[in-house]
């Protein structure tokens, strides 16, 4: 039932949801509507990813603190930008930077971001990482919408070069004081990203909401993640994949 609430509560026309359930939906992408006048674009490719944020909550429902009525958001592994436009719902003051290297991803991020004229949402066709310069990613197509492009080996994916900056980068190059919210769903990267940012960038970061990839080196898990914010002032809260910090009080 909490989930058909959250979806009433954001998508004006929630039934076109009913219709992709009963398998009556003709629509791809089906658009749905949100209360603020923010059309949206959903691939049925990326039904699932759209559940879990707008039915699910599930890169906000851990967060301690509530976001400011303006925030500064930056969602790296923004994907087709129904993250970006969920916030968009719930703070529609907000200036939103998102980062999609994959072109599938991209194009259709582009499009959500440009039926949207009136939300602040700055778009860049790039990876983030520890360094700058470009990354190989592995995919399953280079064609295709995908949640799974990752720096960790995996057998039978395409690697797919793209350019890449890091979280420093973002900070100069978009002219951010602080990060209200850091967003990261980037298969992998997320170690590189933090564990080689400066500290003192960092630090102007007030909360992460993040899903943590479990990879092969020793600091590649939750409890390294988690143990190195908490030596960076931040608070954590951990369920299954998902780590959310704030800034300790």
């Amino acid at each position: 039932m909490k989930r058909y609430i959250k979806l009433f509560t954001n998508v004006s026309n929630w039934w076109k949801h009913f219709g992709v359930k009963f398998g009556v939906n003709r629509e791809d992408p089906v658009v749905f509507l949100l209360p603020n006048g923010i059309k949206m674009e959903v691939p049925l490719s990326l039904y699932h990813e759209f559940k879990e944020i707008f039915l699910e909550d599930c890169y906000l429902r851990g967060l301690d603190q509530p976001l400011p009525e303006r925030p500064v958001v930056v969602d790296i592994g923004a994907n087709t930008g129904f993250f970006c436009l969920f916030v968009a719902r719930m703070r529609p003051g907000a200036r939103i930077v998102c980062c999609e290297p994959i072109p599938a991803n991209l194009a259709q991020l582009s499009r959500n971001a440009e039926i949207n004229p009136n939300i602040d949402i700055t778009v860049l066709p790039v990876a983030v990482y520890g360094t700058s310069g470009s990354v190989k990613l592995l995919v399953e197509s280079q064609d295709a919408f995908t949640t799974a492009a990752t720096v960790f080996s995996v057998d039978g994916r395409i690697p797919l070069e793209v350019p890449c900056v890091t979280l420093q980068d973002l900070f100069e190059e978009q002219n951010l004081e602080k990060i209200d919210l850091l967003k990261l769903d980037c298969e992998g990267s997320e170690y590189e990203i933090l564990y080689r940012c400066p500290r003192k960038y960092l630090a102007r970061v007030e909360r992460i909401a993040m899903e943590v990839h479990k990879g092969t080196g020793p600091n590649h898990n939750m409890e390294a993640m988690a143990a190195y914010l908490k030596t960076g002032g931040f608070d954590i809260n951990t369920a299954g994949h998902m780590l959310w910090a704030h800034k300790s009080r």
